[in-house]
C-alpha cells in the first residue's frame, strides 16, 4: 500500500486544468461606512415641572434624556432622582403595578411622544383630564421618534 500524504491528496481532487471548477470564486464585498457604525438611538428631552411654585412664584424644572421607546415615565423619574411621590405615595405606593394612582402627572407638552392610555389608566382616570397619565404606565416614545416632553407632577390635594 503506498503512502499517501496531503499534498498528494489535494492535487489528485483538484484538476489543475480548471481550478474553477472546485473552487468558486469569492467577490469583494463592500460595506458602506454608515454600516459600520452604528446610528444613534432617537432620544426624548424631559422637563419635569414642580408641583408647587417656588416663593418668587417660579417652578423648579427638573430635566432628563431617555433613549425614545425603551422606559416608563415613573422609571425615568427614579433613576434621575426626581420627585415623583408625595408624602403619601412614598409610603403607600404599589411599586409601578398600577393599582394605587399615586404616580400621577400631567402632561404639558408631548402627549403625542408617549403611549396610549392603557386600560389600567382607563380605569383610574376615567373622570380625570386627558392629559393627566399614570407614570407607571406611560412608556416615553415608540424607538422611532424624538422631541420634548414637559411634564408636571400633580399637587396631592388636586387628586
Amino acid at each position: 500500500m503506498a503512502s499517501m500524504n496531503l499534498f498528494t491528496t489535494i492535487s489528485a481532487a483538484v484538476d489543475c486544468r480548471n481550478p474553477t471548477a472546485y473552487f468558486s470564486r469569492r467577490r469583494a464585498i463592500s460595506v458602506p461606512f454608515a454600516a459600520s457604525s452604528p446610528e444613534s438611538p432617537p432620544e426624548i428631552d424631559l422637563e419635569f415641572i414642580a408641583p408647587k411654585a417656588e416663593s418668587e412664584g417660579s417652578y423648579a424644572v427638573e430635566k432628563a434624556k431617555a433613549i425614545s421607546g425603551e422606559k416608563l415615565l415613573r422609571n425615568i423619574m427614579l433613576d434621575n432622582k426626581i420627585e415623583l411621590y408625595a408624602t403619601y405615595g412614598k409610603l403607600m405606593n404599589c411599586g409601578g403595578g398600577g393599582s394605587c394612582g399615586t404616580c400621577i402627572v400631567e402632561i404639558i407638552e408631548g402627549k403625542d411622544l408617549l403611549n396610549g392610555r392603557t386600560n389600567t389608566e382607563l380605569k383610574y382616570l376615567k373622570k380625570k383630564p386627558e392629559s393627566w397619565r399614570l407614570a407607571c404606565q406611560t412608556i416615553v416614545g415608540n424607538k422611532e421618534n424624538s422631541g420634548k416632553v414637559v411634564v408636571q407632577r400633580i399637587p396631592q390635594w388636586k387628586k
